[in-house]
């Protein structure tokens, strides 16, 4: 209570914040976080070498903190930057199926660029990743499907609060300064969706740009700098801004916070593409196990949730002959193509030649979408694909669940599995890839975060 009026959502979540402690987190929590700091370190070198990630560099000021695979130190803001452009900008990293969103490249850099900065410990990393990600996860719950209706990203937007409130954990700010943060970090908040147009590389920089706005809110936060203790709720508030169309219902943001732990059912993928498109891969690699080769289809139709159309299958002209490698990975009947045709949809996959490659074109032409009313988007992730074949033949095949999700998880010997190998594609040896699994062994428990230095160059 404040002058006798309830508290805000804001102070309700600080009450929260300030007391998570390390050695109090659920062990599945702690895997959960562990498995994130791998997946996107993993990620982070993977892409070192990509334009898009080299042009982000040049934008950055030198400093003390670290950009996974690369030599030179740069600043907390740049370090959160970089890494959160990397680990989010091949599409690879993890989701919330109930969002969904991207909480590992957007809290795990800010996370460690300000433990770097301060020179905290593993625990206080640990305490603030949990939180981050905890809130991300339930941030995204409030509104369904309405952020992105209104033309925003929701990692983006979401992620700039949850970094201020994993940042302001990891800062050890009071309930005021964490509220605060809030309040800035609501003024920070940006991301629209139109990287959609064309295949631009807008989209990979949002998580990174979140990661940094969360530091740079929690720092003001920490030097006094006040901001509104109504940002959630407020008449002019991050709802109404950011999903105008619905009326916020906060119960799944406050529900047994603390008691209930979301962060434990992150999904990771296994394909390197856009979320909801992994079911579909899955089916149309099943199809081509029963020995059906594109030659044998006249035609497929998938079932889809109306709420993914805009993003994945529209404009179709568009989808089924994407005009950049990363454009193709929000393709579902691209998608579909080269799992059906390789068997997988990795990094690899996703290149100027393979978007070229006529025989891929010639079978993405021929998939196409039907709404299904019943699809039950975003809640669970599905796949679905029907088959007419030339001989008359039609074959169904249905994917109840996104691999890699609380359904079937991936476990942690598949995500070191997943870190190495993208380590070794972004050119790390294998010596190299061993130090980012021995690390995460025991980086939450070390006294500061130091390894990370081993990880430059």
């Amino acid at each position: 209570m404040r002058n006798g009026e309830a508290e805000t959502i804001a102070e309700l979540l600080a009450d929260w914040i300030v007391t998570v402690e390390a050695d109090r987190l659920p062990p599945a929590s702690i895997e959960s976080c562990r498995k994130l700091f791998l997946d996107v370190a993993g990620l982070c070198v993977s892409a070192r070498r990509e334009g898009y990630v080299a042009a982000a560099l040049g934008a950055v000021e030198p400093g003390a903190c670290t950009a996974i695979g690369h030599a030179r130190g740069v600043d907390a803001f740049g370090a959160a930057l970089i890494n959160g452009a990397a680990a989010h900008g091949e599409d690879y990293d993890d989701t919330f199926e109930g969002g969904p969103v991207h909480s590992g490249a957007v809290i795990i850099p800010a996370v460690l660029a300000i433990c770097e900065r301060e020179k905290l410990s593993g625990p206080h990393a640990l305490e603030a990743i949990a939180v981050g990600v905890e809130l991300l996860c339930r941030l995204s719950l409030v509104a369904p499907k309405a952020v992105h209706k209104a033309g925003f990203h929701p990692t983006a937007v979401f992620g700039a609060m949850a970094a201020a409130g994993a940042v302001a954990k990891a800062l050890n700010l009071g309930q005021a300064q964490t509220v605060s943060a809030f309040g800035i970090a609501g003024s920070m908040a940006s991301g629209i969706i139109e990287y959609l147009a064309e295949g631009t590389w807008t989209k990979r920089m949002h998580a990174g740009w979140a990661a940094q706005s969360g530091i740079r809110a929690a720092l003001m936060a920490r030097g006094g700098f006040l901001g509104p203790r109504t940002v959630f709720e407020g008449a002019h508030g991050f709802y109404r801004a950011f999903a105008p169309s619905v009326s916020p219902n906060f119960a799944p943001l406050l529900d047994k916070i603390g008691e209930k732990w979301l962060l434990e059912s992150i999904a990771f993928k296994p394909y390197a593409c856009g979320t909801m498109t992994q079911p579909f891969i899955d089916c149309a690699i099943a199809l081509a196990a029963q020995g059906v080769r594109a030659d044998d289809i006249d035609g497929i139709v998938c079932e889809v949730g109306e709420g993914t159309v805009h993003r994945l299958w529209e404009p179709l002209s568009v989808k089924h002959k994407p005009p950049t490698p990363y454009a193709a990975k929000f393709s579902t009947p691209f998608c579909m193509a080269i799992g059906f045709l390789d068997g997988k949809a990795g990094l690899a996959q996703f290149t100027e030649e393979r978007i070229a490659d006529p025989e891929t074109q010639t079978l993405a032409s021929k998939i196409r979408y039907e709404i299904n009313p019943e699809d039950p988007y975003p809640n669970n992730f599905t796949g679905h694909l029907r088959a007419a074949l030339k001989n008359g033949e039609v074959r169904e095949i249905r994917q109840p669940h996104m691999r890699g999700g609380v359904h079937e998880p991936l476990t942690v010997a598949q995500i070191e599995t997943k870190c190495t190998d993208n380590a070794l594609y972004g050119g790390w040896t294998l010596e190299q890839a061993s130090m980012l699994r021995d690390t995460s062994k025991f980086i939450f428990t070390a006294p500061s975060l130091a390894a990370l230095q081993q990880f430059r160059g």
